[in-house]
């Protein structure tokens, strides 16, 4: 393992001025609307007819935004506070990446109601393909050119896009459910898979092809997900990822909740990440609210995110080896994880889903006694790592079925959004934590893990020297906690410190207000990434002065990485994919949402 990599990542950027002269010089300054924002990047707004060309000369700078990071759609008819932008029913973004820059740049397009078409991206990223499935599914937007814009998350039969703001957002705002047995025939025919829909053959030249269900309940499929694989005896010849199984409407509830209390529902998210699913959406609220939380809650954020890296990855190692023939080892790990869960409990109160993030700060200090627990569990991990590498990893049955198993390279990771340990895997050296340090991580000393090959054995073996180095960094934490208070002195932090709303008339009126109903936010958009158990997850959150979100975005990784399954499974044999899913590290929440 080594952290240099072939291809040196520069400093992060923030709000790179660069790409708008680029973009200003070749196209003119009248081509673009340029918007202010807290997001940390150029967000510019471009007319249709330009989209396209605009989009392509990005990707084909000297230094490319090379990743299409995300793309997704906002309904804009109800917002308020649109100062200075272009007249806009909806709108789409288009959030890219740039490695060689270490910057971002977002491109916005507005639509009206009677005109809901564009032209599709497929062709310069193939990841745009997924997304803008997803947008029609939730928007009703068209991509023309699009090789097969069907529902993604809702079901076939369903009826309206529910991200729009006329779409009814509570289960008692519908009339009550009922299935009748025609109803449930109707949808149980929907279900069936129909190969000519997805330009599949269903005979060769000289064979048939059978196609064969995987989920959406088998245990190799790790959750609600279904995968129909075309095949020629044992051999793939294609397949067709189905989501939407465990969609729970996230984002949609994100609109109806305070900002304060919609912390819970981002533990749900990756339901194996805990409170590292609340640290972007706390980071990208403190944006909004111009919040600088003390130092100590920095550290106290990072040494908890850690732990749950490594409960998250430690079920990983788990199941995948399972996944690959043995059983013993994932016995082991879960005994390591509750451990974990133990101090976890220990400082928080709970263990799966804390939720314990606060805006400004956390939900209590630090308790007496923590140092103690943290310590003797830093001390007891390395051992077994050690153990899982010699008994599992450096066993020949395990290397063989992974060594050289669907392989890619760096640029198939960054055309098809791979993120997190499965990019590292093919050498490249992105780790939003060194690249763009956030909450304080500039101020640890540990490495990135690499491996060369980006097969599906590297990508365990990454993750397992990334719990190494998690506990590199919960060490310094234990041995450099600094002293302070574990929130922000700010009025919209959430609840304000209970001490003072016991002295203080103003505080406690405010502690009142803020849990009745929440704080008001400055209307503006905010954005945060982070490097989550899985890969890059972030928030981009639009605000339009309200105690709700008006649009709240959440970019997860398994999204991404579940769209880039055919692309590398053609050609291989029905156990090699069941080593590539178990080496995604994917879960079904996080993809849904």
């Amino acid at each position: 393992m080594s952290a240099n990599s072939a291809t040196a990542v520069p400093p992060y950027t923030e709000n790179d001025p660069q790409v708008v002269q680029e973009l200003t010089e070749r196209f003119g300054e009248h081509a673009f609307t340029r918007q202010a924002t807290r997001t940390g990047m150029p967000v510019l707004w471009v007319g249709r007819d330009r989209l396209i060309e605009v989009l392509r000369a990005l990707r084909d700078l000297p230094r490319p935004y090379v990743m299409l990071y995300d793309l997704h759609a906002m309904d804009e008819r109800l917002r308020t506070h649109r100062d200075g932008l272009p007249a806009a029913d909806y709108t789409v973004f288009y959030h890219l990446l740039s490695i060689e820059r270490n910057s971002d740049v977002m491109i916005k397009v507005a639509l009206n109601e009677a005109d809901l078409n564009l032209p599709t991206a497929t062709g310069i990223w193939p990841n745009a393909n997924w997304y803008e499935r997803e947008v029609w599914d939730l928007y009703g937007i068209t991509f023309t050119g699009h090789p097969h814009l069907t529902r993604m998350l809702m079901p076939s039969t369903w009826e309206g896009h529910p991200l729009r703001k006329d779409y009814h957002a509570r289960a008692t705002e519908f009339d009550p459910f009922s299935l009748t047995a025609a109803k449930q025939d109707l949808e149980q025919e929907a279900l069936r898979f129909k190969p000519e829909d997805w330009g599949m053959k269903r005979q060769g030249k000289n064979e048939d092809y059978m196609f064969l269900n995987l989920g959406p309940n088998h245990p190799s499929a790790h959750g609600a997900f279904r995968i129909i694989l075309q095949l020629d005896g044992e051999e793939i010849v294609d397949c067709v990822p189905e989501i939407g199984y465990h969609h729970r409407g996230a984002e949609k509830m994100a609109e109806r909740q305070s900002w304060h209390s919609y912390i819970p529902y981002t533990d749900r998210i990756d339901y194996l990440g805990g409170v590292m699913n609340n640290l972007p959406y706390v980071l990208s609220v403190e944006k909004l609210a111009g919040i600088t939380v003390p130092e100590r809650v920095e550290v106290i954020r990072v040494m908890l995110a850690e732990f749950f890296r490594i409960t998250s990855h430690l079920l990983f190692l788990g199941t995948y080896i399972q996944d690959v023939g043995a059983m013993t080892p994932v016995f082991f790990t879960f005994t390591d994880r509750q451990r974990a869960y133990d101090v976890i409990e220990g400082i928080t109160g709970f263990r799966l889903h804390p939720a314990w993030f606060r805006i400004g700060g956390v939900a209590h200090d630090l308790p007496r006694g923590w140092e103690k627990p943290v310590r003797d569990f830093i001390k007891w991990l390395p051992k077994r790592l050690n153990e899982y590498q010699k008994a599992a990893m450096d066993n020949s049955i395990l290397r063989g079925r992974t060594v050289g198993v669907s392989k890619y390279t760096t640029a198939e990771a960054l055309e098809w959004g791979v993120t997190g340990a499965g990019l590292r895997a093919t050498g490249l050296d992105f780790d939003l934590r060194k690249t763009r340090p956030y909450s304080g991580y500039q101020n640890f000393d540990f490495e990135i893990p690499l491996a060369a090959n980006g097969d599906a054995y590297d990508r365990c073996i990454v993750r397992i020297e990334e719990m190494r180095q998690s506990l590199r960094i919960i060490e310094q934490c234990l041995n450099n906690m600094p002293e302070g208070a574990y929130k922000a002195d700010h009025p919209l932090t959430t609840p304000p410190p209970k001490d003072r709303t016991l002295q203080h008339i103003e505080t406690l009126i405010t502690h009142f207000l803020q849990v009745s109903w929440g704080p008001v936010m400055p209307a503006n958009e905010s954005f945060q990434m982070i490097e989550a158990t899985k890969g890059i997850n972030s928030y981009y959150l639009t605000s339009d002065g309200s105690t709700m979100s008006y649009r709240t975005r959440i970019r997860t990784p398994s999204f991404a990485h579940l769209q880039q399954i055919p692309a590398v499974i053609r050609g291989s044999m029905v156990p090699d994919l069941i080593a590539y899913l178990g080496s995604i590290d994917f879960v079904m929440a996080d993809v849904d949402r």
